[in-house]
């Protein structure tokens, strides 16, 4: 039981490190004053799960829930 509680601390790390980049590589969410004239309802505004940025979003929810996920079991001691 030791070897899997191995293995998964050694996921556990790497999808740490994964958010850690996932998040930095995203853009911030304050569009400033091009919010209020409706600038972010461009083509790209619309289009925003097609793009690289929507896929950074989507990437970093399915990240975020298996760190979670792990971090719970990880924390039962069980192994």
């Amino acid at each position: 039981m030791e070897i899997l509680r191995t293995i998964l601390l050694i996921i556990f790390i790497i999808i740490c490190f994964a958010l850690v980049i996932l998040v930095l590589m995203q853009e911030g969410k304050s569009a400033g004053l091009g919010a209020i004239s409706g600038a972010a309802e461009s083509y790209w505004g619309k289009n925003k799960g097609r793009s690289m940025e929507g896929t950074l979003v989507k990437v970093t929810k399915y990240l975020a829930a298996g760190f979670i996920l792990l971090a719970a079991i990880l924390n039962l001691n069980v192994f």
